[in-house]
């Protein structure tokens, strides 16, 4: 039976609000959703780490719609951590997004993450626009902010949005997304601590004041981590590439690597006054909760 319990954290917005750093975790449903023992496994495996939030993805077009909001249902049914809703507008008319912003408040879920989404053939590939829907994320943060009282995310780009004409444009639209009503933003994954900290500079130069929370990824799987940089326009450095060419056919060889690396990168966020951190953690904790224990045993997150 579900029961109902007090969350660990304060609410998300008044957390921001109080400057306190924000460490949060992000899943994605599988094919089984809320009911995926393994997943369910990694939920309750982040829960002792008292995170801000667990953030739960949504697939193109709302592919996953139903099972990501059973999976932030229980979460904020039978857990004491809070969840954020991703919400896309992928293939989805504005009375779609209505019907699944009204589902989110029924779930009891008061945060939510507001993307455009990947075109519906995938990255880099023209961005189609459904006849009833919405065109940027912008838009969806309005209608978020119209229709209920949520702490909004979105989202930031250390390297440059794949399709925007500059890095200072990018700045520019992360402003304009705070003004509309955004809270917060997470940024895409990245690999040089100075990539995030231009971003800053450039949206503080744009009238940025919401937080800009870095999302790190520690490298588990050398192929997978390559396939995520080039969907997310992000670069992995050819000195990186070549410590993890050197151990590639070691898989605990390459997650030992995996957590070392994203340990200094995380460190060096920190000690330069980034807000907290935002972990992938692709539905498995291990390599995460060891990251995040080592954060903790240095003195880089207090709990």
């Amino acid at each position: 039976m579900a029961h109902y319990a007090a969350p660990m954290t304060k609410p998300l917005r008044e957390h921001l609000a109080s400057g306190e750093p924000s460490f949060s975790f992000e899943i994605f449903p599988s094919k089984l959703g809320a009911n995926d023992p393994a997943l369910w496994q990694t939920v309750r495996e982040l829960e002792p780490l008292r995170p801000t939030f667990v953030s739960v993805t949504y697939g193109a077009g709302g592919s996953t719609q139903e099972r990501t909001l059973d999976i932030c249902r229980r979460i904020e049914r039978e857990t004491r951590m809070s969840s954020v809703g991703h919400l896309t507008c992928v293939d989805s008319s504005i009375d779609e997004l209505r019907s699944v912003i009204r589902q989110y408040i029924d779930a009891g879920v008061r945060s939510v993450l507001a993307l455009r989404g990947d075109p519906t053939a995938g990255p880099n590939t023209p961005w189609v626009t459904h006849p009833d829907g919405f065109t940027y994320a912008i838009q969806l943060v309005g209608l978020l902010r119209e229709m209920g009282d949520f702490t909004i995310g979105v989202a930031a780009f250390p390297e440059k949005h794949p399709e925007s004409p500059s890095l200072e444009h990018d700045g520019r639209v992360l402003a304009e997304k705070q003004r509309a009503g955004a809270h917060y933003a997470i940024t895409q994954l990245f690999f040089r601590p100075v990539d995030y900290f231009a971003l800053v500079d450039r949206a503080h130069a744009a009238g940025v004041t919401m937080p800009i929370i870095p999302g790190i990824m520690p490298v588990t799987n050398v192929a997978q981590i390559e396939r995520f940089a080039a969907l997310s326009g992000a670069e992995f450095p050819a000195a990186l590439r070549e410590r993890f060419d050197a151990v590639r056919d070691d898989d605990a060889a390459v997650r030992e690597l995996g957590i070392d690396i994203a340990f200094d990168l995380c460190a060096s966020l920190l000690q330069g006054g980034a807000p907290g951190l935002h972990f992938y953690t692709m539905n498995k904790s291990a390599s995460t909760r060891r990251l995040f224990g080592r954060l903790v045993e240095a003195g880089l997150i207090r709990r």
